[in-house]
């Protein structure tokens, strides 16, 4: 089946209708870097030049004072034209990876979503997503993660696992995930296409998910007596 392709009054950021870029809880916490974000056409030539041909459409869902922070790969071509992150069957894995509704996972003052890549980088010519451009971490990646400041950092797939940590094993960095929880999580991407890595590696399901979902359920509703191991209460 063809992939489609982004819908002309939508492709561009500005013609997109208001309401997906912009809702209405979105200014009250959100840094002053999230409007440069939005506005970024760097990698305007880059995209034009995919078989998608699609202008750039950064996809900005962060506010200040998140607890948890996604760090994704880069939207798909649903999430381009929706102006909205994890719109798909990766995100519902997702969520239930988390152990959270739709009403968490989109609150953006307790959940920020920080892609690798803020753009849909587009596909190649055989149809296959492209990575998202390192030029886009580069230029945005610290300024956004230093007004975030978040408490639960949650690494999805090779991209995020590479640049956080530096490791290139993403099977290997997943099952190190002890080394860095509860602060840092290593996952794999959650796509369909992971559904046999998941099948052959049981102990994600069984050992990793309980204790993800312990953590973030005690970051995303704390109470006085529920603190981070290693932290007092203030």
């Amino acid at each position: 089946m063809p992939r489609p392709h982004p819908s002309p009054d939508v492709a561009d950021p500005a013609a997109a209708p208001a309401t997906a870029q912009a809702p209405a809880d979105r200014a009250a916490h959100e840094p002053p870097v999230a409007a440069e974000l939005r506005a970024c056409r760097l990698c305007a030539d880059r995209f034009a030049a995919t078989a998608t041909a699609h202008a750039p459409r950064p996809v900005v869902w962060f506010a200040r004072g998140a607890r948890v922070l996604v760090a994704s790969q880069a939207p798909g071509m649903r999430v381009h034209l929706s102006g909205r992150p994890f719109t798909d069957a990766s995100g519902q894995r997702l969520r239930a990876w988390m152990g959270v509704d739709e009403a968490t996972f989109y609150d953006r003052s307790r959940v920020a979503i920080v892609p690798m890549g803020f753009c849909f980088p587009g596909y190649d010519a055989a149809g296959a997503d492209l990575p998202p451009p390192r030029l886009c971490a580069e230029t945005w990646r610290a300024r956004v993660l230093t007004d975030i400041a978040p408490e639960v950092t949650l690494l999805i797939g090779g991209h995020a696992i590479r640049w956080h940590l530096g490791l290139r094993d993403v099977t290997a960095a997943v099952a190190g995930w002890r080394d860095h929880a509860p602060r840092v999580w290593p996952l794999p991407h959650p796509s369909w296409r992971n559904t046999g890595w998941l099948k052959r590696n049981p102990w994600f399901a069984a050992e990793l998910l309980p204790a993800l979902q312990e953590t973030l359920a005690r970051t995303l509703d704390p109470t006085p007596a529920q603190t981070m191991p290693g932290e007092t209460t203030r």
